[in-house]
């Protein structure tokens, strides 16, 4: 079977992430099946537990006492107005009747003195005074009607005040509750953590990273998802004040790595080509030829055509190289010593002859 070294390095890529990947998924459904049990262990309050069952019973009792009268009072209320508005009826027909029958009697003599015009006339005045007998019951209604309002409301005022200490205390307990899932959680998830950032900055390029990397995009997730989303809040001041730490210590943990970085390559830049040369590893080498920059300062060895004069526009592809770098002045390209072909010279056998080495290095 051919060896393709492009091909085996993508391969294995691809296999470390995918133990990685598939560490990290199991590390989590254990994680979540451990902290699942553990929230287990401290009941969640609920707000029926500081109701005053006894007084809200007793105000609820009332205030259903109190719907079934004023009910009975709008039922009886609603009786009396169909009774009074028949009782206007008949005494408007009686009305229209007596002032007919009068008008009658004045073109056939004097009515003043007929007996029947006086009956007539009581009979008015009693339906008058049974239409206002029923219109003080019904008034005497409204004010029994009025006084079960201002009880039902001073009873739904009681009811609202209970309710709001009830959520008061269930509020705090609620809140001790949280604390303490919280508390919990971070008891079992700040040395994974701890560990896992351990093994991000020290086993990074260990031979077997692919398993600490698992364990320690684990502890990320346990982290980010396990444990910030309890976070107490406290008007946000907690919340802000972890992510403001986060963003510091990862802010400043960057920043003092890349000046490490840059500082470590203007030291390398002041030392001879030569020491340079001596210190580039093969796999950075592979790398530099193949995306043609040099291994020492990264920038691109290849010449652009405009940058040749115009009497040699025509030359070799070859030529488009030097055989030193232009930036940092690193030694490039060198000559077999044995066949005298041109090889990278960071690479370990001449393309040409299979030499070893081909450089000085």
């Amino acid at each position: 079977m051919e060896l393709n070294s492009k091909k085996l390095e993508t391969t294995s890529r691809i296999v470390y992430y995918s133990i990685s990947a598939i560490l990290c998924l199991f590390l989590i459904l254990l994680s979540n099946k451990i902290i699942d049990d553990l929230d287990t262990t401290i009941i969640r309050p609920q707000i029926e537990n500081f109701e005053n069952k006894t007084t809200l019973l007793g105000l609820s009792q009332t205030a259903t006492t109190l719907d079934v009268e004023l009910d009975n009072l709008n039922t009886k209320r609603n009786t009396i107005d169909k009774t009074i508005a028949i009782a206007k009826e008949n005494s408007n027909i009686e009305k229209r009747s007596f002032d007919n029958w009068v008008q009658t009697r004045k073109t056939l003599g004097s009515p003043e003195t007929d007996p029947e015009i006086i009956y007539r006339v009581k009979k008015l005045d009693n339906l008058y005074k049974i239409e206002q007998a029923w219109r003080l019951q019904l008034n005497s209604i409204q004010s029994e009607a009025d006084k079960i309002l201002d009880q039902q409301q001073k009873v739904q005022k009681l009811i609202t005040k209970e309710k709001a200490i009830t959520d008061v205390k269930f509020f705090h307990d609620l809140k001790r509750y949280e604390l303490k899932v919280f508390l919990i959680r971070l008891l079992f998830i700040a040395p994974i953590l701890i560990l896992g950032i351990f093994f991000f900055i020290r086993y990074r390029k260990h031979k077997f990273w692919p398993l600490f990397f698992g364990f320690s995009l684990f502890s990320f997730y346990a982290f980010f998802f396990g444990l910030v989303p309890y976070l107490p809040s406290y008007g946000g001041y907690v919340r802000y004040a972890v992510g403001i730490l986060l963003s510091a210590g990862l802010g400043y943990y960057a920043i003092k790595t890349i000046r490490k970085y840059i500082e470590q390559k203007q030291k390398e830049l002041k030392v001879s080509t030569h020491e340079r040369a001596k210190n580039v590893q093969t796999e950075v080498a592979e790398k530099a030829l193949t995306n043609h920059f040099c291994p020492s300062c990264g920038k691109d060895f290849i010449i652009n055509k405009w940058e040749f004069p115009i009497k040699n526009i025509e030359i070799e592809a070859y030529k488009l190289v030097t055989d030193f770098c232009r930036h940092c002045g690193l030694v490039l390209f060198t000559k077999c010593g044995i066949c005298g072909n041109k090889n990278f010279a960071h690479i370990s056998f001449c393309s040409s002859c299979g030499s070893k080495p081909v450089t000085n290095k």
